[in-house]
């Protein structure tokens, strides 16, 4: 897996500019300045293969807490949307956001190249932002930190990520989200969630899109869902149509969900701040008489 080969995360960039700037370190607007030593495996020893992942992996989940703790604050609600190639992803995230109608949704999207994906995101009224990985095959929490400081979402809205068409590597990479969100197409095999159990492990959510589909093609849908549940029985699953509608409203009822649950936990963190602060000045005020 790429966290032990260095998948070419010098060369990603954000909207035409380096993620990695210089391509070893970078200022954040706060001051703070980061390394981004990424080291090589081929040739090494397993035991110093499984340390370099380790390393990788700590740093990356570092991140990833900040991205947390940031989200929380503004009470934004983040899904990290995994799958192949070719799955829909896309498509079905413009079909989302057109039917969010008042909710505030910012998007960042990931892809080797092209900008393509971002401007049919843009097309909705959305505002996105692409990441360029390069020659890498996910998206990593520092790169996702930068986007969300330029993209600088809405308190309360609804952040989707659009990762790297792959369900491999970015299993293992926290970004911060809430949830992943793995989408599954019905003109892929019912296999592939024992063929990578790591993604859909990892996923809270299974999309099974593009079912108007099936009438055109020999797909056992209750195998797909079948094979998902021996990975993960608990694993919630939906079958949607970006193009006929199937599904569609309980994908929405389960992002209206998350949103509230992120607006209801930010209201409380204030509260339990306020609750804090008067406590304080209660015992400043009686030390002081």
């Amino acid at each position: 897996m790429c966290t032990s080969c260095g998948c070419g995360i010098d060369d990603a960039n954000l909207e035409g500019k380096p993620a990695v700037e210089g391509g070893r370190t970078h200022t954040h607007a706060d001051g703070t300045v980061h390394s981004h030593e990424h080291a090589h495996a081929p040739g090494v020893d397993a035991r110093r293969r499984v340390q370099i992942e380790q390393d990788i992996l700590a740093k990356n989940n570092a991140y990833a807490a900040q991205n947390r703790q940031s989200l929380g604050e503004r009470g934004i609600f983040a899904l990290n949307l995994v799958s192949s190639p070719g799955s829909g992803k896309t498509a079905l995230l413009c079909k989302t956001i057109a039917r969010l109608q008042q909710q505030p949704v910012a998007v960042i999207v990931g892809d080797q190249q092209t900008s393509q994906d971002a401007d049919r995101i843009r097309a909705t009224g959305a505002p996105a932002i692409q990441i360029n990985t390069g020659k890498g095959c996910h998206l990593d929490a520092h790169m996702v930190g930068h986007a969300l400081e330029q993209l600088n979402p809405a308190q309360g809205a609804l952040l989707l990520i659009e990762n790297v068409g792959n369900l491999v590597c970015p299993a293992a990479f926290d970004l911060g989200e809430a949830h992943k969100v793995v989408i599954l197409s019905v003109t892929e095999g019912e296999d592939k969630p024992i063929k990578y159990p790591d993604m859909f492990r990892a996923a809270s959510l299974m999309l099974l899109n593009k079912t108007d589909l099936l009438p055109h093609l020999d797909y056992d849908l209750a195998a797909a869902i079948g094979f998902a549940h021996r990975v993960k029985p608990d694993l919630r699953v939906i079958c949607v149509s970006a193009r006929s509608g199937e599904g569609m409203d309980e994908w929405l009822e389960f992002l209206h969900g998350g949103v509230a649950a992120a607006r209801a936990a930010q209201r409380e963190t204030v509260a339990g701040l306020k609750r804090r602060i008067a406590e304080l000045e209660a015992q400043a005020s009686g030390r002081l008489t």
